[in-house]
């Protein structure tokens, strides 16, 4: 009798990037969920509180989950961060909770590691430069290369990458035949990875001082934040590059842009900002030595479609009583 006046089990999604979520309500129909999605981003933690009160799963794209947030809740057993990241998620509090944050960091790995090093490509061959050379030399009716000179030969050039998980490791074995040479800093990662992918390791400061290219792929975490700063940015070569898709605030910014424009480095190529979207006075957006795309190195047509399969996978193993596949623990 109690379990025939039990509630059904109820999702909420506080916020989205899809065009509609029509396909999750239908897959959530048939397993007989209650399903309701918000657009909370910008709401005060009032109204996300009244959203998600009753949800046995809340789904969470960029609103905070703040511990007030998770104080309002009266039956959370699972909270899904749509995304690799979780660093609006007080992930601390949850686990006070007792609540799991799941999150999917195996959805778009390939094309984050096919960003970075179109980036860097892109940093490496001038093609920023090359383009406005090329409107020079219209405008003139004759060749003029100075604007995009000089340009150096990127097989045996040293590729620092700091972070060498999902993410960082596609990009070492993709770059293997290109005639790299790498530094690969990454304290956590085992004895057996290393020896998996015929790498040794070294600290960040020998990457900052020696790399030619540097491409982050870390998570954001205390320790990490704010990793290229006035202080990394001066150790590096006045030759060298900076690439940037995994955590805005994995990079001091302002420290960025001045050390573009004084010389401290040559260029930089970046997907993600401290503030998203950047604001219009953000001076990145005046150098002429950097690569700037607007947090797409995630997208690509099959990504989107694998990340809502997967976010419905982790539901379904939710209401089988399975836990889920990837739980974030604090500070890490």
């Amino acid at each position: 009798m109690e379990h025939a006046t039990m509630k059904p089990r109820k999702v909420v999604v506080t916020d989205y990037i899809e065009p509609d979520l029509n396909w999750e309500r239908q897959e959530m129909t048939q397993r007989g969920v209650e399903f309701s999605a918000y657009q909370l981003k910008f709401s005060p933690n009032s109204e996300v509180i009244a959203a998600t009160r009753d949800a046995d799963v809340v789904v969470v794209n960029m609103v905070p989950i703040t511990p007030a947030t998770i104080s309002g809740w009266e039956r959370c057993r699972l909270v899904i961060r749509h995304g690799v990241g979780y660093d609006n998620v007080d992930v601390a509090a949850l686990e006070k909770a007792g609540i799991p944050l799941c999150y999917i960091p195996d959805y778009c790995a390939e094309e984050v590691a096919e960003q970075a090093i179109a980036l860097l490509l892109a940093c490496g061959r001038r093609l920023a430069a090359s383009r406005r050379a090329l409107d020079i030399s219209s405008a003139r009716g004759a060749w003029d290369f100075k604007e995009a000179m000089p340009i150096f030969l990127m097989a045996g050039q040293t590729l620092g990458i700091i972070g060498c998980g999902r993410i960082g490791s596609l990009v070492y074995r993709k770059l293997k035949s290109f005639g790299f040479m790498f530094l690969i800093c990454d304290p956590y990662l085992s004895g057996e990875r290393k020896a998996e992918l015929g790498i040794e390791v070294v600290d960040k400061e020998t990457v900052f001082r020696n790399a030619d290219f540097i491409t982050i792929h870390t998570p954001l975490t205390a320790e990490t934040r704010h990793l290229v700063n006035d202080q990394t940015l001066a150790m590096m070569k006045p030759t060298a590059y900076l690439v940037n898709t995994s955590r805005g605030l994995m990079v001091d910014l302002q420290a960025l842009a001045k050390a573009l424009e004084s010389g401290v480095i040559a260029g930089a190529g970046i997907d993600v900002f401290d503030v998203e979207p950047p604001p219009p006075d953000s001076p990145l957006f005046r150098l002429p030595n950097t690569v700037l795309t607007p947090h797409l190195s995630w997208y690509s047509e099959d990504s989107g479609r694998r990340i809502r399969e997967l976010i419905v996978l982790e539901i379904e193993r939710f209401l089988a009583g399975q836990p889920p596949r990837f739980v974030a623990k604090p500070g890490v």
